[in-house]
């Protein structure tokens, strides 16, 4: 097995290249920086400019699958300009795989793509839990970026490459993310709950997620699957939760709605959101997960 993986050196893909090495699996990766092309020891690397949609077709050469997690952090402020930079740098970096793949023709060994994709796709709820079979629709900026992404993401299927979408909750790890943003102020007392802390926090610890994505390779698995824990807390849960794993009070009170619209303008929605995500679909296909409770995570996280 040979993988192509774009995102390669963000927080999911440095893991996903790290597991699959220490398997013996081969690995290429695409970089738009020409001095990262030999950036990681024992894979390959290959310069691509999706803004101009140049790639280096060499990347493709034995690849069976591709692993698609590039695009732009959602945590910088959502300008007018950055909001732009969200949406291309996941639909023309897709884009720009699918015309490689295309122009292969004859000489393609690709037979498989899976995409990152987000649970911000779902329209945010504080009751219901949703699952992949949810009827979704642009409603909000993250809902219209996702939803394209997805689109884009299906159009492998016209060349006969089987498409997967994992549509990704809250990734807890030690090296950043949710984790890493949220660990400061707690670290001080100061962890704190957003509007009600009611909203529902869907969450996968890396270890899983990485394991899902090999899963769904190694199974063939087609279509959509939330890459989420079976076990969904509430956002003062996870913050309690939190605060227990890293030995600090949690006495902070939430802090009001009206204050997180102010400060954080549209993008409040990334933690005023409400999303209870269902994981039954990838449970029914045999995976299984080491990390199923939110304790036994964050304890696992922090005791590294």
């Amino acid at each position: 097995m040979k993988l192509l993986i774009t995102g390669a050196t963000g927080l999911v893909g440095k893991e996903l290249v790290q597991r699959t090495l220490s398997q013996g699996v081969g690995v290429h990766f695409l970089t738009t920086r020409q001095s990262k092309i030999n950036s990681i020891e024992g894979a390959k690397g290959f310069y691509w400019n999706p803004s101009l949609q140049e790639i280096d077709m060499d990347c493709f050469k034995g690849v069976d699958t591709i692993i698609h997690l590039a695009g732009a952090t959602i945590s910088k402020r959502w300008t007018s300009a950055y909001k732009k930079t969200i949406k291309q740098s996941r639909v023309e970096t897709t884009q720009l795989l699918l015309k490689g793949v295309q122009d292969l023709s004859g000489d393609n060994t690709v037979t498989q793509l899976v995409s990152a994709s987000a649970i911000g796709i779902y329209p945010s709820d504080f009751d219901v839990t949703v699952d992949e079979e949810t009827q979704v629709s642009p409603q909000s900026f993250m809902e219209e970026v996702v939803i394209e992404w997805e689109k884009q993401c299906n159009k492998f299927s016209s060349l006969g490459v089987k498409v997967s979408k994992l549509r990704i909750g809250l990734v807890l790890s030690e090296d950043g993310g949710v984790v890493g943003t949220l660990k400061i102020p707690t670290l001080f007392g100061l962890g704190a709950a957003f509007g009600n802390g009611k909203q529902g926090q869907s969450w996968i610890h890396i270890d899983d997620l990485v394991s899902m994505f090999l899963y769904v390779i190694e199974q063939k698995l087609e279509g959509v699957f939330n890459a989420v824990s079976p076990n969904p807390v509430s956002q003062s849960r996870f913050i309690s939760a939190l605060a227990k794993a890293i030995n600090r009070p949690h006495v902070f009170p939430p802090l009001p709605k009206f204050l997180i619209d102010l400060l954080m303008g549209e993008m409040s929605s990334l933690v005023l959101d409400s999303h209870w995500v269902s994981s039954k679909k990838i449970l029914k296909k045999g995976f299984t997960f080491k990390y199923e409770t939110i304790n036994g995570a964050l304890d696992n996280i922090f005791s590294k």
